[in-house]
């Protein structure tokens, strides 16, 4: 009975132990695999695979008709084209006519997350995007919305301002040259003289060196402005005439290329930027990089083209065109704003003069 006994146990113990010996092996099978993985560069981790069906959502607020080619082009475009570089994972939800954010509120909107994308204009802001204004200086001459919008996301790439690293700039875009149009004609600056001009931006400052008196407003509201006759002209790119009807309410347009040019941004909310995986943030960097250069750029070429044409045959505007002695006596008047605008800079402790004279290259290489 004893040898029985012991014979027993003696088989427990061996199997006791053979199991151990192989939970054993196995984890050192496992433990051999992540090392050959690793080594091999395919194994780096051992978290769970992200869930490549996640959809990511986000809304964009601007203020533009919802006819308006920001919206129609420019916004869903852009959309379509993330969702469909993704695969469906995301997705955009445009609130246009600042049914979201107002105008002048979107980038702080985008900041504080009220908004997760924003489209709008950076003047709408004066004094909260300070070296940005270099590229709305007066005096500085832009054959098209295209070379604007050129310079503008290049210098700024360039020269990285503090006033923008508080969201994630998907990219910006410019209107280019912008002209007055006005119930009355301007064709000196005599005619000028004493006139009450719809302005946003720097146009404040410049239009009071020309003699006219400036009143600041948004886009949206000029038109009403114009037409109860509280302002006689609004200085904008000649598409505001047909996408905002302003050749409803004014007879003349005078070509200014030299004293308008505004910059748009399409910027999105930091924290929802961090939060995309890193494959979707490398697709949204390139659809931004190719929608740039296909479509946002040169947005505004096309419809000031058509505006123009239109507003003279369909609506019997008068083009007028200053002679070359003309502009020179209207550069000379505007120059001093960038002499101003060196000078505040450095007064920020920023090179002032290095701001301009990029913007400069930039327009001359454009």
């Amino acid at each position: 009975m004893k040898k029985k006994l012991f014979l027993v146990i003696l088989a427990a113990l061996l199997v006791l132990t053979a199991g151990c010996g192989d939970d054993q092996a196995g984890e050192e099978a496992e433990v051999d695999e992540a090392v050959v993985s690793e080594e091999n560069g395919e194994v780096e981790e051992t978290a769970e695979p992200a869930d490549d069906g996640e959809v990511f959502e986000f809304n964009l607020a601007h203020f533009f008709p919802a006819t308006h080619p920001a919206e129609t082009d420019l916004v869903q475009g852009w959309a379509d084209a993330l969702n469909e570089a993704s695969g469906g994972r995301i997705e955009v939800t445009s609130y246009h006519s600042g049914t979201l954010v107002g105008a002048a509120d979107i980038y702080d909107g985008v900041v504080s997350g009220a908004a997760d994308i924003g489209l709008s204009a950076f003047f709408y802001t004066r004094g909260r995007f300070p070296v940005l204004e270099a590229f709305e200086l007066p005096g500085i001459i832009y054959e098209s919305s295209y070379a604007a919008s050129k310079v503008a996301w290049e210098g700024i790439k360039e020269l990285e301002p503090d006033e923008v690293q508080d969201t994630e700039l998907m990219f910006v875009l410019a209107t280019g040259p912008g002209d007055i149009f006005s119930k009355e004609p301007i064709r000196n600056l005599e005619d000028l003289q004493g006139m009450s001009i719809r302005a946003a931006g720097l146009s404040a400052d410049t239009l009071p060196l020309l003699g006219a008196s400036p009143e600041a407003m948004p886009q949206g509201e000029a038109y009403e402005a114009l037409q109860r006759g509280l302002v006689v002209g609004n200085l904008a790119p000649v598409e505001v005439l047909k996408g905002w009807n302003h050749a409803e309410v004014t007879d003349y347009v005078t070509r200014t290329p030299f004293l308008y040019n505004a910059v748009f941004f399409v910027t999105m909310n930091q924290e929802k930027w961090d939060a995309l995986p890193s494959d979707l943030q490398e697709i949204v960097l390139e659809v931004n990089e190719q929608f740039f250069e296909d479509v946002a750029a040169g947005l505004w070429d096309a419809q000031n083209e058509e505006a123009l044409t239109w507003a003279e045959e369909e609506m019997g505007m008068e083009i007028i065109e200053l002679d070359d002695q003309e502009k020179e006596r209207w550069i000379e008047r505007v120059e001093p704003i960038q002499d101003d605008f060196i000078e505040r800079m450095n007064q920020l402790g920023l090179p002032g003069e290095d701001i301009v004279n990029t913007v400069r290259r930039l327009a001359e290489q454009y």
